[in-house]
């Protein structure tokens, strides 16, 4: 038997409102509004997570999480992604590397990304290097652009035995 190399890609998107903190990638970003969802609701480490179970073909994080378990009420996203890392390591999977971008029309992240990728590199026990965080404004296009929201895609590789 081989390895064989499987991809992932994840997505997730969720409103922006006041009375909330900002967390990406388990930064906590000072911002006049954060998003809302079951959890702390950080959008680049739902990302990658729905992209490493998508590797394996292991369903969503709603089917993992459920948003109506009081056991992930305001849980920070790194905890999910880590029992995600559990679930794939648990199948003979070994992650390869992460690349993901965040799609937001504000606040300027640049300055955040190297922190980002750190913090997931260290939940994913990946070499920073291997983790690649971007992000990039809509141009005031759609529902990021109008500031509505944010999203984040994730594309994963993950080398499992065959």
């Amino acid at each position: 038997m081989g390895q064989v190399t499987r991809v992932g890609f994840g997505f997730d998107v969720h409103p922006l409102v006041p009375g909330r903190p900002l967390v990406l990638g388990g930064v906590t970003v000072d911002f006049d509004r954060g998003l809302t969802g079951h959890s702390d609701a950080d959008v680049l480490s739902h990302a990658v997570g729905e992209a490493l179970l998508g590797a394996l073909a292991l369903g969503d994080l709603g089917r993992h999480f459920p948003d109506t378990d009081p056991r992930y009420r305001g849980i920070s996203s790194l905890r999910l992604l880590r029992n995600v890392v559990d679930l794939v390591t648990a199948r003979g999977g070994r992650l390869v590397n992460v690349d993901a971008t965040v799609l937001a029309q504000a606040p300027r992240l640049a300055a955040l990304l190297p922190e980002m990728a750190k913090r997931l590199a260290e939940t994913l026990g990946l070499e920073v290097e291997r983790v690649s965080v971007k992000a990039k404004s809509p141009e005031g296009l759609g529902l990021v652009g109008r500031q509505e929201g944010m999203a984040a895609m994730a594309v994963v590789s993950v080398e499992v035995t065959a």
